[in-house]
């Protein structure tokens, strides 16, 4: 979203990460998506890294305002919160407890979401930033896991957040499905800039 919202062209590569292209293991043997190469050759393989790299070239609405994507919430996003969604997501990987019970380990911070929430329309104010753009992924994969709870869930900012975030243009706008790409479907290396 951050490098759409830059207006920054790049060429895209879709894979499926069950069977990853050897050029993608190349660039970056973390083997995970995003795996971003600039011109130059130098590899960028971390989403906030991606939204950095995209807004420090254009942020016309500042969103890197306040605390940018150095914002503990942020933070606890991806270090407390994420480590609870993958359980939840994935319960029958993780028997030591029930899949309610690691959602209730993640509803802690849907709490502090809500309270932010409760008196404004983002999560730092009533304007747009990075903290928003590098959350709601993961909100979007917390409500997809059980959408008949979600619904009822007792966090109704948190999914107003939520559903104006997927009907945005910007959300809209970069989940476009691509075909699987395969090495030598063109002539440029995986993935170089356009």
């Amino acid at each position: 979203m951050a490098i759409v919202y830059a207006g920054i062209e790049v060429g895209l590569r879709e894979v499926v990460l069950k069977d990853k292209p050897a050029a993608m293991l190349a660039a970056s043997s973390k083997g995970t998506v995003p795996v971003l190469i600039e011109t130059n050759g130098y590899v960028i393989d971390e989403s906030l890294d991606v939204m950095a790299w995209a807004l420090d070239q254009q942020d016309s609405d500042h969103w890197l305002s306040g605390e940018g994507l150095q914002d503990p919430l942020i933070d606890s996003c991806d270090n407390t919160f994420k480590h609870w969604l993958d359980r939840y997501k994935y319960a029958v990987r993780f028997p030591e407890q029930s899949e309610q019970w690691y959602r209730a380990q993640g509803e802690r911070f849907l709490d502090q979401l809500e309270q932010l929430l409760t008196n404004h329309r983002y999560l730092r104010g009533d304007s747009l930033s990075a903290v928003d753009v590098a959350v709601m992924p993961f909100i979007r994969q917390f409500a997809a896991v059980d959408p008949a709870w979600w619904k009822k869930a007792p966090f109704p900012m948190t999914r107003k957040w939520l559903d104006a975030w997927l009907e945005s243009r910007l959300f809209t706008s970069v989940m476009t499905k691509y075909p699987k790409w395969n090495e030598g479907d063109d002539d440029q290396p995986f993935p170089h800039l356009s």
